[in-house]
C-alpha cells in the first residue's frame, strides 16, 4: 500500500488532536514484534493529550491489513520514564513520517533518542521501587516455604537490579536487558546465571541471590532515591505519605512509594514524625522528613 493511500487516516485523526503520523513497515521474513502482531505495517498517530492514552484499531486498505495505534504525547513521555515502550520508540524513530505539524514528530524522535538526567533520576527511583517490592516478596515466599514463588520474585528483582546498573551508566534499559548488561557488569550477570542454571537446589540459589541483593543493591539506596530525598528536603514541614504519593514528580511510583519510604526509615535515611491530624480518630499520623 502506498503511503499516499493513508491520507484518510490523517483526516480521521483530526478529531483526536493529532500532531503527526508514522508508518512502520515490517521487513520481509522478519519476526513480528508485539506491537505489530501479525500485521505487516503499523501506523502510529501521535495526539496532543495530557493523559496516558493509547487506542488500537485494525484496518484494511485493498489487500493490505494494518494496525493503527493512537498514542498521546503524555503516553510517550511516561514511557521514557516507566520503560516498556522500547518497540514503540524504535518504530517511531525508524518509520516513515506520513505527516507532522510544526516538525513535532522530529522533535519527539530527538527526545526519545536522548536519555536525560531527569529521566535517569526518575527511572532509577522507579526501578529501585520495583526491585524492592520483588526482593521483599521473594524473602516472604522463601520464609513461607514457597520456593518456586520465591524464585519468580527474586528473578524479577534481579532484572530490576540489572536495569539500575544500566541506568547508572547512562543507558536506557531495553526489552532484552540481560543482553545489554552481560558485557557491562559481569557480577550481576553471574548472579543471573547462578539463579537460572546452577546445579544447586532452587532454595540455595534463591538464598544466594537474596544475600547479594541485600548487600549490593541496598548500598545504592541513597543514589537511587535521590529524587525522593530531595523532595523531602524541599520544605521544613514533614510530608505525609498522601502528600508524597500525590506529588507530580512521584506519581510514576505512587504504588511502590510507601514501601520505599519505610525502607528509608529503617535505614535511617528518613526520619518519621507522628503528628495529630485534625478531625481524625485514627491516632497520630506518621509523616516523614530528612534531617
Amino acid at each position: 500500500m502506498e503511503l499516499t493511500n493513508l491520507s484518510v487516516i490523517a483526516k480521521e485523526s483530526i478529531e483526536f488532536n493529532a500532531v503527526g503520523a508514522v508508518a512502520y513497515h515490517q521487513p520481509v521474513q522478519a519476526f513480528y514484534g508485539s506491537l505489530l502482531q501479525d500485521f505487516e505495517m503499523l501506523v502510529i498517530i501521535v495526539c496532543e493529550r495530557k493523559d496516558d492514552w493509547c487506542e488500537v484499531r485494525h484496518s484494511i486498505c485493498g489487500e493490505q491489513r494494518y494496525q493503527v495505534m493512537y498514542v498521546s504525547t503524555s503516553y510517550i513521555e511516561t514511557g521514557m520514564i516507566q520503560g516498556g515502550c522500547h518497540s514503540l520508540f524504535r518504530y517511531i524513530a525508524e518509520g516513515d513520517i506520513l505527516w507532522q505539524a510544526d516538525q513535532q514528530i522530529e522533535r519527539i524522535r530527538e527526545r526519545v533518542a536522548v536519555f536525560t538526567d531527569q529521566q535517569k533520576e526518575k527511572r532509577l527511583l522507579k526501578e529501585f521501587a520495583c526491585f524492592l517490592y520483588y526482593y521483599v516478596e521473594g524473602k516472604r515466599y522463601l520464609a513461607e516455604g514457597d520456593v518456586v514463588d520465591a524464585y519468580h520474585n527474586v528473578l524479577e528483582s534481579l532484572g530490576h537490579w540489572a536495569k539500575i546498573e544500566l541506568i547508572e551508566r547512562g543507558i536506557r534499559p531495553e526489552d532484552g536487558v540481560w543482553a545489554q548488561v552481560r558485557g557491562l557488569n559481569r557480577g550481576v550477570y553471574k548472579l543471573y546465571e547462578e539463579l537460572t542454571i546452577s546445579t544447586e537446589t532452587l532454595s540455595q540459589r534463591v538464598e544466594l541471590v537474596l544475600l547479594a541483593c541485600e548487600f549490593s543493591v541496598m548500598s545504592k539506596m541513597g543514589e537511587c532515591t535521590a529524587l525522593l530525598l530531595r523532595i523531602l528536603r524541599s520544605r521544613r514541614e514533614p510530608w505525609s505519605i498522601e502528600e508524597l504519593t500525590m506529588h507530580p514528580e512521584l506519581q510514576h511510583i505512587s504504588v511502590g512509594l510507601p514501601l520505599v519510604i519505610r525502607k528509608l526509615v529503617y535505614r535511617s535515611l528518613v526520619k518519621e514524625l507522628p503528628r495529630w491530624k485534625m478531625s481524625s480518630y485514627e491516632g497520630r499520623e506518621l509523616c516523614y522528613i530528612v534531617d
